[in-house]
This record gives structure tokens, sequence and C-alpha cells, in this order.
């Protein structure tokens, strides 16, 4: 499932596929038990950026981390901030995490927010590039999933050993193999 060249496709073809991603991957396999309350609620902030250089990402990055911290859970309590033009290559993508980080610490909202990473060729380290398992981390773009700290802490309470969810996502990726996940893909009728 490798993103189209963002250039030439609009925001909102890149929601589209986003939010499809969202719905047949992260909640249609359940990798993540705690996604489809917040998306059936209407509490995911999605923000396409249009930025191109690692500077004007992190600039957006800062003002979705502050405007997170300050708006309402209720209203939205998650933001996906979707990079269709930047970090094409995983590693550059990768290297950008650790400024991110330090932008949470900059911002004092380390132990408030979290980010969570997503990128069309996330690879974990010591698999093979085309290794299934390297899906559960694979979005249409490069994407910044904004987290409360809170939010998580109340959907681990309520989801009996969350510790384990990231073991069951690799297997249920090697149960599924290259060929369910493509089939994900397939336009539905």
């Amino acid at each position: 499932m490798a993103g189209m060249n963002a250039s030439v496709i609009s925001d909102e073809a890149v929601l589209n596929r986003s939010r499809q991603w969202l719905e047949r991957a992260v909640i249609g396999l359940n990798l993540c038990p705690f996604a489809k309350s917040v998306h059936i609620k209407g509490q995911i902030r999605w923000v396409v950026s249009r930025a191109q250089t690692p500077q004007a990402v992190l600039d957006e990055l800062v003002s979705e981390l502050r405007h997170l911290a300050e708006v309402d859970p209720e209203v939205t309590d998650t933001t996906l901030l979707v990079l269709p033009d930047a970090f094409a290559d995983f590693l550059d993508f990768n290297d950008f995490l650790d400024v991110a980080d330090a932008a949470l610490e900059d911002l004092a909202l380390d132990g408030v927010l979290q980010i969570a990473n997503f990128h069309p060729n996330f690879q974990f380290a010591d698999t093979a590039e085309d290794d299934v398992t390297n899906n559960t981390n694979r979005a249409p773009w490069p994407t910044l999933h904004l987290i409360r700290e809170a939010s998580i802490d109340r959907a681990v309470e309520a989801f009996p050993e969350a510790e384990t969810i990231y073991e069951r996502n690799m297997a249920l990726m090697s149960e599924l193999g290259s060929e369910g996940w493509a089939r994900l893909w397939d336009e539905k009728p």
C-alpha cells in the first residue's frame, strides 16, 4: 500500500486514502483497539501538511501539538498529521522523530502528549524490507500521530494486557500474509 505521488493528489484524496487505511487496517484488523472509539465519535483531527522540509514539518508539528494540548479532549482526542510531500525516505523520517520528541520537551508537553509514527516504507530493525510484519506501522504517507497520554492511560485500563497488542499484531500480519494485506486495498463494491 504505497502512497500515491503526492504532488499530483489533492488534500481530499490524501485524507480519503488515509481514512481508508484507518478504517480497513487500523480499525478493521484491530491493530489499535483504541482507534475505533475516537473515530466513531469524530474526535480525530486530520491535518494534511504540504510542508516539504524538516523545518516546515517541525513548525506545523509544533502548531498541532499546541492545538491538541489546548483543545477539549471531547472535541479532539488525537491528531493525525499526514505528510504527503515530506520524508519520502523512511530513514530521514525516522531521524526526524528525534526532532519531534525534542519539540515535545521544548513545549513542556513530554508526559502530556506523545508522538507515534507511520510510514509507507516503515521497517522494524532486523526485518527485511518486505517482511509483512512491517505493515503494522505502514500508512499511505508519512504520518505523525499525536496522542494524549491521559487517553492512553484510560485505554490501557480498559484493555487488559495492552502490552500484548504488539505481539498480537505481528502474529496477525504473519497469518494474513502479503496477499491478505494486498486484498485490504482492493476496491470494495
